[in-house]
């Protein structure tokens, strides 16, 4: 199983927390108003928060939208898998539920969740140390999914549990890109097939 991190110090705890309230103030107001009309004064007032302070976590409002785009795509990953292997107790039911609640996640999107997943990428395009640690820890988490699987017996092992990892991550990404560059891409078709696909490549057949 994956390695229990190690719990973050009061300082860092604070940081992360008032970074996420920025995020949060700044994610209702663009669905309130839009992206182009929100500024940054109303991001700290609804965050209750110093300009100092915005400036503190984001250079500029780019940053913001880059970093609130990674949030939507990355975040909520983890603590995904964890409930799935908790609450599944086969590989093929956690496969089955990640599709789920990722469907569930597309329906409940709109277009500025559009625009900032677009916008996700750029903003780590002169980051590449937070590039990597973002692709490292998708990895480890799915490839912690498989593995668990290897441990119950019910996977197959023509491939290595860091390759199929790479597959998921990869067709999950690519799906997820792909709609948000184009509003007519028909992701929740494409998510069924992934679905097909994980299994096939992943689940041992069912007797």
């Amino acid at each position: 199983m994956g390695e229990t991190q190690a719990p973050l110090g009061r300082r860092e705890k604070r940081k992360q927390e008032i970074r996420s309230r920025i995020e949060e103030a700044a994610y209702t107001l663009f669905q309130r108003q839009g992206i182009d009309d929100t500024s940054i004064e109303e991001i700290c007032v609804q965050a209750d928060v110093a300009r100092r302070t915005f400036y503190g976590h984001f250079p500029n409002k780019h940053a913001l939208l880059g970093g609130l785009g990674i949030s939507r795509l990355y975040n909520r990953m983890e603590p995904m898998l964890r409930e799935l292997m908790t609450n599944h107790p086969s590989t093929r039911g956690r496969l089955e539920a990640m599709i789920d609640y990722i469907e569930s996640n597309f329906a409940g999107m709109n277009e500025i969740d559009r625009q900032l997943i677009v916008m996700g990428p750029s903003a780590l395009a002169q980051d590449r140390a937070r590039q990597q640690e973002i692709g490292s820890t998708a990895l480890a988490s799915f490839t912690r999914l498989i593995d668990a699987g290897s441990e119950l017996g019910d996977i197959k092992t023509d491939f290595a549990p860091g390759m199929l990892a790479t597959v998921v991550v990869g067709t999950l990404n690519l799906l997820t890109t792909s709609w948000a560059m184009d509003s007519s891409f028909p992701v929740f078709a494409k998510l069924e097939e992934a679905r097909a696909l994980f299994e096939h490549l992943i689940c041992l057949d069912s007797v």
